[in-house]
């Protein structure tokens, strides 16, 4: 008799923990604890027992019984609880939003850029960044001597040279988009904004071997000056704000004629050129400003190199690193251009 108690209770133990429904557990009760189940047949035949064997047998059966009846009770409650949580729903609750990634403070910057000069007609464009010398220095008017074609500036591919197009680079700025654009225009006006990769080889606290430029370009006839010094002054009071101060510096580069430099004040010293804290010179810009990137009217060999006729038409360019230029935005302290591809979700997170 022992063993069959054994038995019945693991029986139902069984059934009980696989029941999927209250009333499933209800029949099991009946088929166990009724009155005609199981506990009540054993204990029907105690009285049939040894004197010796009838209180131990007892003692098995209540135990048996208890342990039918708490396994039942418990089973019941997970099987409301459960139907509870499938059967109702308050909208109202505020849900638990999954942790999400975010945008590169680069990538957020070249959109904002982009979005800036879309507005006053400029079109983004797109041109390799393994290019030919040919884009990248010869069609822009710069001779085979200049400095920026030695190799301790410009990376160069080792492939095969083009008998049209010269080497391979990786393109060391966005102007060798320019002669490009022309090209698959074919005729003015010409509107283009290009933000690209850029490869140099330098590295310190304000450039990187690898970097990244806007590059505007106006084509049109009637373009002057004038039209060039608006649309860098509405990209700095958009992009900057009104307390930035730019200024012009008159220079040189192969593919503009005039040209200048744009400067802005430094972000890191307000235009100080030393610290308030330390008293050192700022370690940024060194003179309280920081140069942004060079500009001018297009050169009429460069016109000429992209199928422009220089005596018809005219226009002006623009090349700006976009590094450079999101660390001097109002409200940034980036005393190091390199903390911008730093891996720390510390500073990552910040924007």
């Amino acid at each position: 008799m022992e063993e069959r108690i054994q038995n019945i209770k693991n029986e139902a133990m069984a059934q009980i923990l696989g029941a999927e429904s209250v009333a499933e557990l209800e029949e099991l009760r009946i088929k166990y604890l009724g009155r005609k189940g199981a506990i009540n047949e054993l204990v029907k035949e105690i009285p049939n027992l040894l004197p010796e064997k009838k209180g131990f047998m007892g003692r098995l059966v209540n135990e048996a019984r208890s342990i039918i009846e708490n396994t039942l009770s418990d089973k019941k409650v997970e099987l409301e609880s459960k139907k509870a949580k499938t059967t109702w729903f308050d909208p109202t609750i505020p849900g638990i939003k999954p942790p999400i990634g975010h945008l590169h403070i680069l990538t957020q910057a070249k959109e904002e850029i982009a979005g800036i000069f879309e507005k006053i007609g400029f079109v983004r464009v797109r041109y390799p960044e393994v290019e030919w010398d040919w884009f990248a220095f010869e069609s822009l008017n710069m001779p085979k001597q200049h400095p920026a074609r030695d190799e301790w500036e410009t990376f160069f591919v080792d492939s095969a040279t083009n008998p049209k197009y010269g080497q391979m680079v990786l393109t060391p700025h966005t102007s060798s988009g320019q002669v490009r654009e022309m090209e698959r225009s074919k005729k003015p006006p010409i509107r283009m904004v290009n933000i690209a990769k850029c490869y140099r080889r330098q590295s310190d606290v304000s450039h990187t071997p690898m970097f990244h430029q806007f590059e505007g370009l106006v084509v049109d006839a009637g373009i002057n000056i004038v039209n060039l010094k608006g649309t860098l002054d509405y990209f700095a009071r958009q992009f900057f704000g009104a307390q930035r101060k730019t200024r012009l510096r008159p220079y040189h580069f192969q593919f503009t004629e005039p040209s200048f430099e744009v400067d802005i004040s430094c972000g890191i010293c307000n235009g100080a050129a030393h610290s308030t804290s330390s008293g050192q010179g700022c370690k940024l810009c060194k003179a309280g400003w920081l140069e942004l990137g060079g500009a001018g009217m297009v050169h009429p060999t460069v016109l000429k190199n992209g199928g422009i006729d220089p005596k018809k038409y005219s226009g002006f360019a623009f090349g700006w690193g976009v590094e450079r230029t999101y660390m001097m935005k109002s409200g940034l302290q980036i005393g190091d251009i390199r903390t911008l591809y730093s891996a720390d979700l510390r500073f990552l997170k910040q924007f």
